[in-house]
Formats: C-alpha cells, structure tokens, sequence
C-alpha cells in the first residue's frame, strides 16, 4: 500500500467511522432521549429516521455533486455540515429541534459516505479492493465496537447531549487532514442532470415519508398511500428519464449486470435486518433487564465486535472465492439467530440464552457486507465506480429506514411498549421475527449474484457507445 493509498483509506475509514459512531451511540442513549425530552415511539423512530430519510433521499445526488465538481471538495464540505449539525443536535432545546439537526446531519452524510466508499474504490485496483473495502469496515468497526460503550458511559456519565459534541474535533481534524493530503479526482465530463437528481429525490423523499409515517398514520390512510403511490410513480419517471437523457446519474444500463442487480437488493435487505435490531437491542436490555445505559452498551459490545475482526478477513476472502456464498450465507446466519432470539425472548430471558445468537448473527452480517460493495463496484468501469458507490449507498441506507419502520410496526401491531418489561418483551420478539423474515429474503435474491469469477467483471458493463 502506498502513502497516498494509506491517507485516502485512513481518511475515508475516519469520515465512515464518525458516521458510524453516531448511528450507534444515538441507539443507545434512545431510552434518556426518551426520559429527557419526553419523546414518544414515534419520536424516537424519527431521531433515527430523519437522518436516515436526508440520507437515503440525497445519496445519489451527493455522488453526482462529487463526479461534476470535485470528490474531495464535496466530501470535505459535506465534512462541514455533518460536524455544524451536530453541533445543532447538541443544543436542541426539545425533541422538535433534534429530529431538525439529525435530518441536516444526514445531509451532510450522504455527501461523505458514498465519496468516501469511491475515493477507497478509485484509490487501488480491482485486484486490491476487497481488502481494502474490508480494512475500510474494520476500521468503521472500531466505531461499531466501541458505539454502544461510549454511548451508554456518556448517557450515563455526562448527558446524552455530548455523544455529539465528540464529532466536533473529529470533524475539524479530518477535514484539514482530507484538504492537505488526498488529491482532488472528478467523474466522467459530462453536463450535470439536473432532471434525474430532482426526480430521485422527490422519489426517494415520498418513499421514505410513507414508510416513517405509516405507524402514526395508518398504513391504510391517504397520506401514506398518497407519499407511497406518487414516490414510486416518480421511481419509473426517473427510470424513463435516465434511459433517455444524455448524462444520465445512475445509468440504467448498469442493471444489466446481474451482480449489480442482485448484490444491490440484497445489501438493502442486509441493513434492513442490522437496523431493525439495532433500533430495539439496547432498548431491551434497559427496560427488560433493567441495565443502565452504560451496562447496556456493555453488553453491546461483543455483538458489534465481530464487524471489526471479520470485516477484514470477509473482504480477503471475497476476493478469492467470489461474493456469493458470503452475502447468501452470511443472511442466512442472521435470519436462522434472529429467528431463534424471536422464538426463546421472554421477560424473564437472560443475556447469556441470547448472546450466542446474537454474535452468529452479527458474523453473519459481517460476512455480507464486505462482499455485496465489492460485487456492486466490481461490476461497473473505473470511472462509473460513483454512480455505483451513490446507488448503493442510498439503497442500503433505504434498507435502513425499511427495517426499522417494518420493525417497529410489528412491535407496534403486536402489543409492544413502554409501560412494563412484559409487554416490551413481547413487542421485541414479534419484532426480531421480522428481521429474520427481512434476513432470509436477502438470502433468496442473494443466491442470483454470480457465483466466482476468474477475473474482475468490471469489464462486463461497458459504455454505451
């Protein structure tokens, strides 16, 4: 690895790990949000998914901002409003205030993460970049490994407000760093789409809106049928809009690789089973098992640590016998342990009955991930890596808010809540058995991704001439 490699991963690997530590930490200081600032369910859902909802709708224009203006001016300025929003979440006043902040920090987010994921993409060759995908998740790790302890010491020890003031300095010290030591690279020369990045984001927005409101809403109610109906008729309207433009964002013709069409589904069905977990674990043993933050994230500790230690050996493995059997067999892990946890969680559950299952599952995760980005920019020409970094980012962070709303709806439909450990218990089962039925439907669509190829298929999808 070369001095210029090492700065260009270590410095994408920060930005990945602060984007990380914050998801996380948020995850664990819900149950003091929730006592502060008196938030409801639904309120907490919208902590996580407003910043998801930014994210996920202004993925795919952050990729094209950074192809048609500069990768390391926009990963450095969304750097900038990522570290001011946090700033903003630290200050709210009341819960309004702090689902605001969240939603501008994942703008600033969906300008970083997927020009991170391309700068490590661009920056080694085909033959190079498993591993170094999977160094980049071991290092984001780090943050998954230590997320929930400083999220519960500092909820504890301090107050919940201060798990963003630690992206402050970080902020501040990765953007001089980016500026002095990672060269400015830019996308294929081509006219900006103005068209497709309005079309996308109405889309996306509409999308995301009905899947965050359905709870409150009803599931049956205009507003939600309404956001749903217009978000995916805007979704063939883009479709139609890309295979006609000249410089389309996404070019359509990328779908014509069968490891793009299958490993992008199946990533968003890896992240919809993670979140889904996520957004309850820490809650469950605060309110069932009676832990305090800090215990919580403690008991955390030894699900995220598998991200850190097999990450890297994932994305090395991949390299060597193909995707396939990694991204299927890895959610097939997680489907078989959430199924189980669904099946034996009670009230009067202990954590040693559902650890094991709960760091098989995390492997399980682990193994996929790494796998599925490489199947993704493996199938796509150098200069395209991107598009194609900005249509998997969006879609495993839709993935996101899906397993979290559908998790959350099943908690919800199933009698689940804050009043006693018994009837939040029986809410987190019913939910755990919608991640495991979100994992196994990642396995079957998983299966289409080709099997091991000899060379890198980045060849396979060409220009179009």
């Amino acid at each position: 690895m070369t001095p210029r490699q090492a700065w260009v991963l270590g410095l994408a690997s920060t930005a990945s790990f602060m984007m990380a530590l914050d998801s996380l930490v948020v995850t664990t200081a819900l149950t003091s949000i929730r006592q502060d600032l008196s938030a409801s369910l639904e309120s907490l859902e919208w902590t996580v998914n407003a910043y998801n909802l930014a994210f996920a709708v202004l993925l795919l224009t952050g990729a094209a901002l950074g192809d048609r203006f500069g990768r390391r001016r926009v990963f450095v300025a969304g750097l900038a409003l990522f570290t001011v929003a946090s700033v903003a979440c630290a200050l709210a006043p009341g819960i309004g205030a702090l689902v605001t902040a969240r939603a501008f920090q994942g703008a600033g987010a969906a300008m970083v993460l997927p020009l991170s994921l391309t700068l490590v993409s661009a920056a080694f060759p085909p033959n190079e970049r498993g591993r170094a995908m999977g160094l980049y998740l071991g290092i984001t790790g780090l943050a998954t490994f230590s997320g929930p302890f400083i999220g519960g010491a500092v909820a504890q020890g301090l107050a919940w407000q201060w798990i963003f003031w630690l992206n402050l300095p970080a902020g501040l010290i990765t953007i001089l760093l980016t500026r002095r030591h990672v060269g400015e690279s830019f996308g294929p020369a081509k006219r900006f789409d103005l068209g497709g990045m309005g079309l996308v984001t109405a889309a996306g927005f509409g999308i995301v809106w009905a899947l965050v409101r359905g709870n409150a809403a009803g599931w049956g109610s205009a507003e939600v049928l309404g956001a749903l109906v217009v978000g995916v008729a805007l979704v063939v309207a883009f479709v139609f809009w890309e295979r006609r433009t000249e410089a389309p964002m996404l070019p359509m013709r990328f779908f014509r690789s069968r490891a793009f069409a299958t490993a992008n589904p199946a990533n968003f069905l890896v992240f919809a089973s993670l979140y889904g977990t996520m957004f309850f674990l820490a809650q469950y043993f605060q309110i069932v098992h009676g832990d305090g933050p800090f215990v919580a994230g403690l008991r955390l500790v030894p699900w995220t640590a598998t991200l850190m230690v097999c990450a890297p050996i994932a994305g090395r493995l991949a390299d060597r016998f193909g995707e396939r059997a990694f991204v299927a067999g890895g959610l097939l892990l997680q489907s078989v342990c959430m199924g189980w946890i669904a099946l034996i969680t009670d009230a009067g559950t202990g954590y040693l009955e559902i650890l094991p299952a709960l760091v098989v599952g995390s492997v399980g995760v682990t193994m996929a991930m790494p796998a599925a980005q490489r199947a993704v920019v493996a199938a796509v020409s150098p200069p395209e890596i991107g598009q194609a970094s900005g249509a998997f980012m969006m879609l495993r962070i839709f993935g996101g808010v899906f397993g979290t709303s559908v998790t959350v709806a099943v908690f919800a439909a199933a009698g689940g809540g804050y009043t006693s450990p018994g009837e939040f218990s029986t809410g987190f089962s019913a939910g755990m058995g919608a991640v495991a039925v979100l994992a196994f439907t990642g396995v079957l669509v998983a299966l289409g991704i080709p099997g091991r190829a000899s060379a890198p298929r980045a060849a396979a999808v060409t220009p179009a001439r």
